[in-house]
């Protein structure tokens, strides 16, 4: 059978605020051997027997760093010849849609009964072996034509999670061996009463949010159950151009059509419904990493119990801490079971058994319009990254960074000038009617109004400091003429 890993990356990832923003969400967190959970869910989906293709779904503002991140985990042998495929959404409709709209594009280019292996971004799996024997029996099930999902063995009554009961009864069996079973219900989050009846009764099992089916009876299943939805989001495939070359192809999802959708979770809107859930139970080393003490529970502890990631700490009376720096230097006196997390503009500090509440923060900064959830001060671009390095009355200093052979658009801004000093590498620069090339230590001027332009026509990257001054300053003051990626113009 033809096997297409499809991974969702999206979601704000509210509860690993300030290190998770809404354009740096949880899947690009680094753990500590330095890939990011996106880059472990793309290598342990292409290692699977049968891959023929692997596809992600993910947010058109997130394309670029997505794509950044399979390029610093490029491999040789069968992995590097797997076509990657995107599906890219102008805005988050949950995962019903996404889903369904990556069963329509499979079922097109690779039949009805190719079979998607939906994986999460953001989910941590310890035991590879283990997940190739359940992906193994769910292919299998999914074979019969069942809708399978992966039931996690539960290690204690976890009131975090979502809970799948299996029928023992009506067991799956090929090969005179029990594949899973057949799902009786699916239950919300319980409280921890309902969950230590779950546990104990042995029949339960956390819901991990991975399914294997075929595009077919995915589509089947959904136009019984859930077909406002699948109507509409066929209907944004059908209109989305696919664009495709050496070896990557691309949908962008139609914004028009896609915010017509209708916003559901494929649990609330098929899985709940449908006769043909299936089950796998395993124990594959499984978690979601939903929150900072269950992400620092991946650090080393040190003698007082004291987890510790990333830049340099000094503790004095410290214990059953988890504290996470980044270029300052952190200090800790006579605290015990809290959580410290650094990033160069906003610092968390909270207890570890409140660890959930973080994403009551991420919430009202969200209400506020803070841009402290959205960006961090270091900000991915397409063609390389900018970081502010202050900001004041009438001004702004970035940083930036250009790719060897990358370009930014061809621009012009109503309301600010610019000063760009190039400190690494050579830039070309169009400034209005000129083209010149600016070497290291020289600079040059862009009035407002001016189209303008840079680019990195060398090697190396292009290292230089931007000052802006003016009245407005926001990234929003932008028209674009010509864009290499494709943004839109009025896109930052």
């Amino acid at each position: 059978m033809k096997l297409i890993p499809t991974i969702l990356c999206g979601g704000a990832g509210s509860r690993l605020w300030p290190l998770s923003r809404e354009i740096y969400p949880k899947p690009f967190i680094r753990l500590a051997d330095w890939q990011s959970l996106l880059q472990k869910a793309w290598l342990r989906g292409a290692a699977l027997p049968g891959v023929v293709e692997m596809m992600t779904v993910t947010n058109r503002e997130l394309f670029f760093k997505t794509q950044d991140d399979y390029a610093e985990i490029a491999v040789r042998g069968r992995e590097a010849m797997l076509p990657n495929g995107f599906l890219l959404e102008p805005l988050g409709r949950n995962t019903a849609p996404a889903i369904a709209a990556a069963a329509l594009a499979i079922a097109g280019t690779r039949g009805r009964d190719a079979l998607l292996l939906v994986l999460a971004a953001d989910h941590l799996i310890s035991d590879r072996e283990a997940f190739a024997q359940a992906v193994a029996s769910a292919v299998a099930i999914a074979g019969q034509g069942f809708l399978a999902t992966f039931g996690i063995e539960p290690e204690g009554p976890e009131t975090g999670y979502g809970y799948i009961e299996a029928d023992r009864g009506a067991p799956i069996v090929a090969d005179g061996k029990t594949l899973g079973y057949r799902v009786r219900r699916f239950v919300e989050k319980p409280d921890l009463e309902k969950a230590r009846e779950y546990v104990a009764s042995g029949n339960y099992q956390w819901n991990s949010g991975m399914f294997c089916f075929s595009a077919g009876v995915l589509l089947d299943e959904m136009e019984r159950h859930c077909p406002a939805i699948l109507s509409a989001t066929r209907a944004c495939v059908e209109r989305s151009k696919r664009v495709a070359g050496r070896g990557v192809w691309q949908i962008q999802l139609d914004a028009d059509r896609f915010s017509a959708v209708p916003d559901d979770s494929i649990d609330f809107a098929l899985m709940e419904k449908s006769s043909r859930g299936a089950v796998v139970p395993c124990r594959i080393g499984w978690s979601d990493i939903g929150s900072w003490d269950a992400l620092g529970d991946l650090a080393a502890p040190d003698e007082s119990g004291n987890r510790i990631e990333g830049g340099e700490v000094v503790l004095h009376g410290v214990s059953n801490c988890y504290i996470r720096g980044s270029d300052r230097l952190i200090g800790a006196v006579g605290i015990e079971d809290i959580i410290v997390v650094d990033t160069p503009d906003a610092l968390l500090v909270a207890e570890r058994e409140r660890a959930q509440d973080v994403k009551h923060l991420y919430a009202r900064l969200k209400a506020q319009g803070h841009e402290a959830h959205r960006l961090h001060r270091t900000v991915n671009r397409p063609w390389g990254t900018y970081t502010v390095l202050e900001t004041g009355d009438g001004f702004k200093i970035k940083r930036i960074e250009v790719k060897p052979g990358a370009s930014l658009s061809l621009q012009m801004h109503y309301h600010r000038s610019e000063h760009w000093i190039v400190v690494r590498g050579m830039a070309r620069v169009v400034n209005g009617e000129r083209e010149m090339l600016v070497n290291t230590n020289e600079s040059t001027y862009i009035p407002a109004g001016h189209r303008h332009r840079l680019e990195n026509p060398g090697l190396l990257p292009l290292v230089m400091i931007e000052v802006q001054s003016g009245a407005y300053l926001g990234e929003d003051d932008i028209v674009r003429f010509d864009d290499l990626y494709g943004r839109v113009p009025d896109e930052t």
